[in-house]
């Protein structure tokens, strides 16, 4: 199994540094000069060309493109005397850092991956992500249990009592939230329960995830203000976790090995949970591993729609200013979270499914 997870990780690896190529070659030849976008009104030759050093646009590409790997990556080269460098150790970027082999003007440090400062804010990216980071991972993660727990449900009931009405019902409500764009459905649920109905609801089309105490004291999470977005989120997850449970459960029902349990007396409580439901499993929690990370990632319209101050928020301001660094470091930041998820979701497989080994 550790041999098993060591080869995912490098896979991992591998797709990291393919996305983190296109990212840098994408954002480095779209038209746009960082340092006047940073300067306003105010730009002269000489500060565009001193932004532009302290940025290392002054460099060849290939250059560029390695000292931005060396930023990225944990264990790093580095030059400590050469400020003109590419590999410079500038303390402003690596605050803190661990020396692992050094010579005196040549060092290999362990350090937090580099993600280059907003053109707008001056701030690093990494601040920037990590402060919208919790909103959108509390967001995802209650849309996602919501929606795996209704559509397992949904989708298990659909199967034992095929073409009922109560089937019919879940398959009509199934595709309707599968091909309702999340866009659109954003802009539809904000408009019914927080405007045309919120003097029922007592809810609003715009609110943060933290609330301020009436005495100042201190932020609490507000409940009230996640239920319309989590549940906007939920839609398009709910109809295909459905879907699929529906259709997995089906296929595993008409098995022999269920017939043979019937056969055997055992109870149709038993075997549905002790062996269809882990045995049908599997398509739902690849559908559920897509969407969750496609959730984390950040679900830009529908934090936009909601005014929800995670990282689809960040994304979209950060597209509207043509702050790269920023939409850089949001799209490798996403990368790894997909990466993360598809081999903890590789491990679950085996867990599941006796069939498979991870040899």
């Amino acid at each position: 199994m550790l041999r098993y997870i060591i080869k995912r990780f490098l896979y991992g690896v591998l797709v990291l540094i393919g996305v983190v190529t296109l990212v840098f070659l994408l954002f480095n030849v779209l038209p746009g000069d960082p340092a006047r976008m940073m300067l306003g009104q105010r730009a002269d030759i000489a500060s565009v060309e001193a932004i532009n050093r302290d940025l290392g646009r002054d460099k060849p590409l290939p250059m560029q493109y390695l000292g931005f790997l060396n930023d990225l990556s944990p264990v790093s080269f580095h030059n400590k005397s050469d400020k003109k460098s590419y590999l410079y150790l500038d303390p402003r970027r690596y605050p803190s850092y661990v020396t692992l082999v050094g010579n005196g003007e040549h060092v290999v440090i362990l350090k937090y991956p580099y993600l280059r400062r907003s053109y707008q804010s001056k701030r690093p990216v990494s601040d920037i992500l990590l402060e919208a980071f919790p909103p959108t991972m509390i967001l995802a993660s209650v849309a996602m249990l919501a929606a795996t727990i209704i559509g397992l449900i949904l989708g298990i009931f659909s199967a034992l009592y095929k073409d009922s009405i109560f089937d019919r019902t879940a398959m009509i409500v199934s595709v309707f939230g599968m091909s309702l764009p999340s866009f659109f459905a954003a802009i539809l649920v904000a408009w019914l329960f927080a405007y045309v109905l919120a003097q029922y609801t007592g809810l609003s089309m715009f609110g943060s995830l933290y609330t301020v105490d009436d005495f100042g004291r201190g932020e609490y999470i507000d409940i009230k203000n996640l239920i319309l977005p989590a549940f906007t989120l939920a839609i398009r997850p709910l109809a295909i976790i459905t879907e699929l449970t529906r259709s997995s459960m089906l296929d595993v029902l008409s098995q022999d090995y269920i017939r043979t349990a019937r056969a055997k007396g055992l109870s149709k409580f038993r075997i549905i949970v002790k062996h269809a439901m882990k045995n049908a499993m599997n398509p739902v929690v690849t559908a559920v591993s897509g969407w969750f990370a496609s959730l984390m990632a950040g679900a830009v319209f529908v934090e936009y729609v909601f005014d929800w101050k995670g990282v689809g928020v960040v994304i979209v301001d950060a597209l509207e200013k043509y702050d790269f660094p920023v939409v850089m470091g949001a799209v490798m930041f996403i990368s790894v979270i997909l990466i993360i998820i598809n081999i903890f979701v590789d491990l679950i497989y085996g867990i599941l499914d006796p069939r498979i080994r991870y040899s």
